[in-house]
């Protein structure tokens, strides 16, 4: 006599994306030091030291909240290096006026980045930092500020946000970032909306073009590896954003990868238990090898 099998187990539900407050609710590493690169209250580096003597390669990070202060400052980023400076990295963790503050937009966002990224030649040798093996990482709206940072040696000397000697960078690794403007000004599905892109860079017609020295795929080839890690599930940032971009990327014949991380929402991307966080931390690495 025939028994009718038993019905199978039900495959267990996917784990619940990470909320804002899943991160910011634990508690929060201290960086070692804070330095000032500029006199506004904003303008200001956390610097996050590993254990031991000797240079140490370094990571600049930029955090995103839409270029807005009042959405975020660098703390959120605060778990991510710590985890980097436990792993012998040392961080410079950078805060920037955002387009609500007085003084952030066009110019001043683009030049407190660039500033306070430069600041790290300043403070290498009292902090110990190996100026030849530096990364830059960006989340969010930090991501286009990483890789803009990379592109500064293609600004045209006739902008005001020109420097004819950037912080030279072996490697960028945005995190769900937005790097070409353009696109973001015309996705209303992007989570920062559209509105913030021209608080940012200045309505169309306040210059003769407000991308060309603001916008990353303007100033491509950038000529440093370029990897993007995003989240299959991120409600902020459409993938289409980072394809689009890589695509440009690598016409222009630069080296550029999107890693996307399934079961991964915005969040993650700077969680450091997370799996987008350690695809992000493994090319990190590779990068300060060179």
């Amino acid at each position: 006599m025939s028994q009718t099998p038993p019905p199978a187990a039900a495959a267990p539900a996917p784990a619940a994306l990470l909320t804002w407050p899943d991160l910011t609710k634990r508690p929060q590493p201290a960086p070692d030091a804070t330095i000032d690169y500029g006199p506004d209250a904003l303008q200001k580096v956390d610097v996050w030291l590993p254990a031991g003597a000797g240079k140490h390669p370094v990571v600049v990070m930029v955090h995103g909240g839409c270029w807005t202060t009042s959405i975020a400052d660098r703390r959120p980023m605060n778990w991510i290096a710590d985890d980097l400076r436990r792993d012998g990295i040392a961080v410079w963790n950078v805060e920037y006026r955002g387009v609500d503050k007085s003084g952030g937009g066009y110019p001043g966002t683009f030049l407190d980045a660039g500033a306070a990224a430069d600041a790290l030649r300043t403070h290498a040798a009292q902090f110990h930092l190996d100026t030849k093996r530096i990364v830059v990482v960006g989340h969010s709206a930090g991501g286009h500020l990483a890789l803009w940072l990379a592109g500064r040696s293609r600004i045209a000397p006739t902008s005001p946000l020109y420097t004819a000697h950037p912080l030279k960078i072996a490697r960028v690794v945005s995190l769900g970032g937005l790097p070409d403007l353009e696109a973001t000004a015309a996705s209303p599905d992007n989570g920062c909306g559209v509105e913030v892109v021209a608080q940012l860079v200045g309505k169309p017609g306040a210059r003769a073009d407000v991308y060309a020295d603001t916008s990353v795929p303007r100033l491509l080839p950038l000529g440093v590896p370029q990897d993007l890690v995003n989240g299959r599930e991120d409600k902020i940032i459409p993938v289409r954003l980072g394809t689009d971009y890589v695509a440009a990327a690598q016409a222009k014949g630069d080296t550029a990868t999107l890693h996307l991380v399934e079961r991964t929402g915005h969040v993650e991307l700077i969680a450091p238990e997370s799996a987008a966080w350690a695809r992000a931390k493994a090319l990190i690495e590779a990068g300060l090898k060179k």
